[in-house]
């Protein structure tokens, strides 16, 4: 089984998920046209990591926007990983959100009252971008 790696668009996020390190990123913007077409791949390839995990899975999902249609398969990936949780196996969730967005703290909390998965929350301040005069 190799990694995956999707390059993120404005509509998609970039996703790395590393078999070898079990380290998951997802990391962009997640508002796909055809959800299904992009999330499917994304999930079938963490179910069949799920058949021979690492010793410990760390899901670092740092999304500055999602609507409500990748919303739900985030939850479902969230839930696949439940199922490690449940085996007694080491997982986590690094619940990334910049400083002043409250909207996205709060759904990182929502989703983790829904699963046995232990969040981890980091704020982050975004660089400011040097404008030219």
């Amino acid at each position: 089984m190799e990694s995956l790696m999707v390059n993120g668009t404005p509509h998609t996020p970039e996703i790395n998920f590393n078999k070898l390190s079990g380290v998951m990123h997802i990391k962009g913007r997640s508002i796909p046209d055809q959800p299904d077409e992009f999330w499917i791949p994304v999930l079938n390839w963490f179910e069949s990591y799920l058949l021979q995990p690492t010793e410990r899975t760390v899901v670092v999902i740092d999304l500055e926007y999602f609507n409500i249609s990748s919303s739900k398969r985030i939850l479902f990936l969230l839930y696949k990983l439940n199922e490690l949780v449940e085996e007694g196996k080491d997982a986590v969730v690094e619940w990334h959100y910049r400083e002043a967005d409250e909207d996205m703290y709060e759904v990182g909390q929502d989703y983790a009252y829904m699963v046995k998965v232990p969040f981890v929350f980091k704020e982050y301040v975004e660089p400011e971008i040097a404008m030219a005069i």
